[in-house]
């Protein structure tokens, strides 16, 4: 069965949070799968390596989920309206697939989770597409044919879905957010369908 990856990093949960709700949307797509993986935490110093294996939360990934998916969605928390350091270190291994054109022509989204309305979330998702570009991806957003997004007053753009979690990061993700997660999974398993049928 046809797989979308389903990449992140999250620290406090909200992005993991929207990678379960894009998975269930990729999931409502006949034939479609969702193979949930993230990347682990990187540190200013080489004292503390990460664990092989994340304690909870999906397994890191691996270049082999690279090659076995069928589409991409990449999600990280905003970091001065940028993607997170684990996410970009994570991409910045990622040479080999880019040579051999692992992901070239597969579909690709980008979600994103900040604490402030205005914490540049659409940066953020702009900088997460640029490296998918780069590998020959075929970038897709939330149309405004999704009423979530003309209703939602936190998080949710045209770019990709997104989640106002708050300075505490105790904001539960809002019905539209969740909405919009769905509709993005939806819509890019259902491109990778639709591209596989034609490929």
């Amino acid at each position: 069965m046809p797989e979308i990856l389903i990449l992140y990093y999250s620290r406090h949960g909200a992005v993991q949070g929207m990678a379960q709700q894009i998975a269930r949307g990729v999931e409502s797509v006949p034939g479609m799968q969702a193979r949930l993986r993230s990347v682990p935490p990187v540190a200013p110093t080489y004292d503390d390596e990460a664990e092989r294996f994340p304690s909870s939360g999906a397994p890191y990934a691996t270049a082999a989920d690279l090659h076995e998916c069928a589409g991409l969605a990449l999600g990280s928390p905003t970091r001065f309206g940028n993607m997170a350091a684990p996410l970009k270190h994570f991409l910045d291994t990622t040479g080999a697939p880019w040579i051999s054109g692992t992901l070239a022509g597969k579909p690709a989204a980008v979600f994103t989770s900040t604490s402030t309305q205005h914490g540049g979330q659409e940066s953020t998702l702009l900088s997460m597409m640029l490296p998918l570009l780069h590998h020959g991806m075929l970038i897709l957003g939330v149309p405004y044919t999704e009423a979530a997004l003309n209703r939602t007053t936190s998080g949710g753009t045209p770019y990709g879905a997104s989640h106002v979690a708050g300075l505490n990061n105790d904001n539960p993700l809002t019905a539209d957010e969740k909405e919009l997660c769905q509709a993005l999974g939806k819509r890019l398993a259902a491109a990778a369908r639709q591209l596989a049928v034609h490929a």
